[in-house]
């Protein structure tokens, strides 16, 4: 068997990127798991049975309120995580794991939920936030880091994005290619309440921080004086609270329970930022509550407009006031809005006539089918069910011999299969044929 290491950017609290790096954890039982920095009260303990091994950084015992501050030392923590003698490393990174340095012939995959964005997609709004004094130095800190980031991605053997907009930002940011695979998301812990039970309030649920723009849903509610409820905690949870008028409410952080309560019984959750992918839009729907979102970013993957929710254009509280003055929350089934949330769970359970078959991943047809969700799901599929077909020794074998032999230059699917048939020593001819040429869900292979 490889031995395998998982590496996430700092384990300080639970959000949605730790919720997806958990998901991981738990497809690697036996996995090592490595982090930068690691609170196991703030994680609520959920890996604690996996003893995560720290950087230096772990001395100053830094929390989800302190971490900040140690910025210009997280690159030199990651590269210091002694990851020798590991087959296969994963990383799952929005900032620093992908830089974690890995043995030579071992296969480092990055599952990205966004590359650093202080550094490149928030970097001018970052400085403008600053003082005259604070914003050289910081600038040149920036500069820096995407100096470093740009290095680090090159290093990676292959990269995984949890929506079309980070790939694209990795393609435009570190000049790697990625693959969409969306994140899964916990359904489990949400579901509809019957009719009655709905309130007035509507919902922001997000960390706290200045880029996800939480202020517009402040002062438009402020605006129209309806019921506002904000979950969630982090540095601008202060000045939030102070701009906010008495009828916008903020719980801080609560439990999983607390949370699947307000979705599930609120008019609509409210998101105000181009998020990544967006894991609560989702979680909103799994409750059967539709979304005010801002036409930008992931959320245009998960929400239908019309159909899962609404969207607003120009982020600005006159504008998001205006939809939510005529937003008529009954006009959306909230069947419909499970269902839409239910493509983001197992994916393997999907019927023969869902997106996710059709087209075939190696034969799309026209060029609009080539980003399409079968492509990339199907096709990220295909190598699961290769893996399960060839067993884990062989088959982080091939992908290691794989990238060593192709990095940097341009291969074909033909040349992939007929490595696999070597490494593996079985005729995969069938397989391929089923999973990347046939239409239809693969039965039988």
């Amino acid at each position: 068997m490889p031995k395998v290491a998982l590496v996430h950017d700092f384990l300080l609290d639970l959000r949605g990127a730790e919720r997806v790096f958990a998901a991981i954890c738990d497809a690697w039982p036996e996995a090592d798991v490595f982090t930068a920095v690691y609170d196991e009260k703030g994680t609520e303990g959920r890996f604690a049975a996996r003893d995560p091994q720290a950087s230096f950084l772990q001395k100053v015992r830094p929390t989800a309120r302190t971490f900040r501050p140690l910025l210009p030392l997280y690159p030199h923590a990651v590269e210091s995580l002694d990851l020798r003698g590991y087959d296969v490393v994963v990383s799952s990174s929005s900032a620093w794991a992908h830089g974690v340095l890995v043995d030579p012939g071992a296969v480092h995959v990055c599952y990205c939920h966004n590359p650093f964005r202080y550094a490149w997609s928030e970097r001018e709004a970052t400085l403008r936030a600053r003082g005259p004094l604070l914003r050289p130095p910081l600038r040149l800190l920036l500069n820096q880091w995407r100096q470093w980031d740009y290095i680090a991605a090159q290093r990676v053997d292959a990269y995984v994005a949890n929506s079309h907009l980070t790939a694209s930002r990795v393609r435009r940011y570190l000049g790697r290619e990625a693959t969409v695979l969306h994140p899964p998301v916990e359904l489990e812990r949400f579901a509809p309440v019957p009719a009655e039970r709905i309130g007035a309030h509507y919902l922001v649920l997000a960390e706290l921080m200045a880029h996800k723009r939480i202020d517009v849903a402040v002062r438009a509610f402020n605006a129209l004086g309806r019921p506002l409820v904000v979950v969630g905690d982090g540095p601008e949870l202060r000045r939030l609270r102070r701009m906010a008028a008495p009828n916008v409410r903020f719980t801080g952080r609560i439990s999983d329970e607390r949370v699947a309560d307000l979705l599930a019984t609120s008019r609509a959750l409210v998101v105000t930022a181009a998020e990544e992918f967006g894991i609560a839009a989702v979680e909103s729907l799994a409750s059967g509550r539709p979304v005010i979102a801002l036409g930008a970013g992931g959320v245009l993957e998960s929400v239908v407009e019309g159909e899962t929710g609404v969207y607003y254009r120009r982020n600005d509280p006159a504008t998001l006031a205006d939809v939510v003055s005529r937003f008529d929350p009954d006009a959306f089934d909230p069947a419909v809005c499970v269902a839409a949330a239910q493509r983001f769970a197992e994916l393997a359970q999907e019927p023969g006539n869902s997106y996710l078959w059709n087209p075939p991943p190696g034969d799309p047809g026209e060029a609009a089918n080539l980003f399409s969700g079968s492509v990339y799901d199907r096709g990220a599929m295909t190598l699961q069910a290769l893996r399960e077909k060839i067993g884990d020794a062989t088959f982080f074998r091939l992908l290691r011999t794989w990238a060593q032999r192709n990095r940097f230059g341009n291969v074909t699917t033909p040349q992939f299969v007929s490595l696999a048939e070597r490494e593996s020593g079985q005729r995969l001819d069938r397989f391929f044929d089923v999973w990347l040429y046939q239409p239809g869900k693969p039965l039988t292979w």
